[in-house]
């Protein structure tokens, strides 16, 4: 799982076993993250969809901003204004396209999970010190 901030750069990667659903990674990955302060805001796909998240992302105060599934049962939390931010979800796919340059993590090679995270912080620093220098 990543987090981008609004223009596409890495802000925190978490890499996990594919099994668990994504809402559950979501606070491991945001204290896995490389900068200080917290996101304003997270925006996620309908897999986001979730109150518990919602209220866990507010106590620390970020707000969540996915679409709702179509089966859900509870009212609406979110209107169409809101979900507008949710066309730039974009970006965070632009920063996967960025990270499937490198060869290495396009393949995966790496047998252990440690070594995996390893390469994809390295070419997150190169992915930044692309856009800094």
């Amino acid at each position: 799982m990543a987090v981008a901030d609004r223009t596409g750069l890495p802000l925190s990667i978490h890499a996990a076993s594919a099994s668990p659903h994504e809402v559950t990674l979501v606070e491991s990955t945001l204290r896995a993250r490389f900068v200080e302060e917290k996101p304003e805001r997270l925006i996620g796909d309908k897999a986001y969809d979730s109150d518990k998240l919602d209220a866990l992302l507010k106590t620390d105060g970020v707000e969540l901003i996915a679409p709702h599934r179509k089966n859900r049962k509870k009212p609406p939390t979110q209107d169409k204004r809101i979900l507008r931010r949710y066309r730039r979800r974009w970006k965070v796919e632009r920063l996967f396209a960025w990270l499937q340059n490198f060869r290495r993590l396009a393949v995966r090679y790496e047998y252990y999970i440690e070594n995996l995270l390893g390469f994809i912080h390295l070419s997150c620093i190169l992915i930044l010190l692309r856009r800094y220098l």
